[in-house]
């Protein structure tokens, strides 16, 4: 049998038979694990959807053996009603009812069209000639997050902060970059270092400035 197999498109791993996947033995969509009937799994041998970890048969789930939805546990077979969000306590139905930034929703593996691709890309990958694009495959989700985040709109962008619980710091630690931290200056007063930020800084500054222009 030839190492690739694949019956579907698009499939950087083998034996798929479905489309978009990067890992191997998929029958369903857009999977990252290996032996999914499902779609969008990150685990493996789930037949349900967008599932991070294994043998899920419920959607959503990133525990194992799990039959509900939305668990993180195992061997479960109902759905709970509560979860963390940023790290904070609230009702899972807070978050299936936020409007969601649609740069958070990214692949590993992304089609790019020949008239998108840029000049550095198009010499990378000759074959675009020919393909009419070339596969892009990100190294790691966080840097499938940084590229979705730098073309996302301004709209898309003021959606992350409303999101529930919303905390730039907690941000960060998910999806590996922070461009919603301010910038930082440290003043020394009684030989001890303190952080304040620009805004503040600048503001400082122009007092004491105005002050000596006085004297």
């Amino acid at each position: 049998m030839d190492k690739k197999s694949n019956t579907g498109n698009w499939n950087t791993g083998d034996r798929n038979a479905g489309d978009w996947n990067t890992g191997n033995w998929n029958t369903g969509d857009g999977n990252t694990g290996g032996g999914n009937a499902g779609y969008r799994n990150t685990g493996n041998w789930n037949t349900g959807n967008w599932n991070t970890g294994d043998r899920n048969a419920g959607y959503r789930n990133t525990g194992n053996w799990n039959t509900g939805d939305r668990n993180t546990g195992y061997c479960n077979s109902v759905t709970p009603e509560d979860c963390l969000i940023f790290n904070k306590p609230a009702k899972i139905s807070d978050w299936e009812n936020a409007k969601k930034p649609r740069w958070m929703y990214v692949d590993l593996t992304e089609w790019i069209d020949a008239k998108d691709m840029s000049s550095k890309e198009k010499e990378a990958y000759p074959s675009y000639i020919t393909t009419g694009g070339y596969l892009k495959c990100y190294s790691s989700l966080k840097h499938a997050y940084v590229d979705a985040w730098e073309k996302a709109s301004d709209g898309d962008r003021e959606l992350t902060k409303r999101l529930p619980n919303f905390d730039p710091d907690v941000f960060e630690e998910v999806f590996g970059f922070n461009p919603f931290k301010k910038a930082t200056k440290t003043i020394t007063i009684d030989g001890k270092n303190i952080e304040i930020s620009e805004d503040s800084f600048n503001e400082f500054k122009k007092q004491f400035t105005e002050g000596n222009t006085n004297d």
